[in-house]
């Protein structure tokens, strides 16, 4: 097995769970460098951009076509919120996801982890990173619970 793809695998398996790795890199996926620093940059997979490893803390940072990937293999994750119908269109647009919006969350969650937001029926709205951990999610009815970086936008299915 190439190095790269046991590298991003292995931090795959560490930031989401054993065995994600394998599941969210095929065999055939595209790792691109950094011209400058050589390191692992971007991950792709059939010319559409699955994650990119942020140089600051090493873990991926998803796109919204891993998130679905994740969610359509029905993968139990550690990065999970779940959110009220009321906002799925706002937080799909790129809104942020307030705490109180959020029905359930993995109580693992912690402050500055990669989320999947997703709506009562397991449809992704969008990926971001926590500002609260799992608990303050739920208990907090104030606040910014996940910064939202991509929403679905128009490919929100009703």
């Amino acid at each position: 097995m190439d190095s790269a793809l046991k590298q991003i695998r292995n931090i795959a398996d560490y930031q989401f769970g054993r065995g994600i790795g394998e599941k969210l890199f095929p065999d055939d996926v595209e790792v691109v460098y950094s011209p400058t620093t050589k390191r692992i940059r971007y991950v792709n997979f059939k010319g559409e951009r699955l994650a990119t490893l942020r140089p600051t803390d090493s873990l991926f940072s998803l796109s919204i076509p891993a998130a679905k990937m994740l969610v359509e293999k029905k993968i139990p994750l550690r990065c999970f919120a779940v959110v009220c119908d009321d906002v799925k269109k706002f937080i799909a647009d790129g809104g942020d996801v307030f705490a109180a919006h959020v029905v359930r969350v993995d109580e693992e969650i912690r402050a500055k982890d990669e989320v999947i937001v997703i709506d009562e029926f397991n449809h992704v709205l969008a990926v971001g990173r926590a500002l609260l951990c799992g608990a303050e999610m739920q208990c907090f009815k104030v606040g910014v619970a996940v910064k939202v970086r991509h929403g679905c936008g128009n490919n929100l299915v009703s």
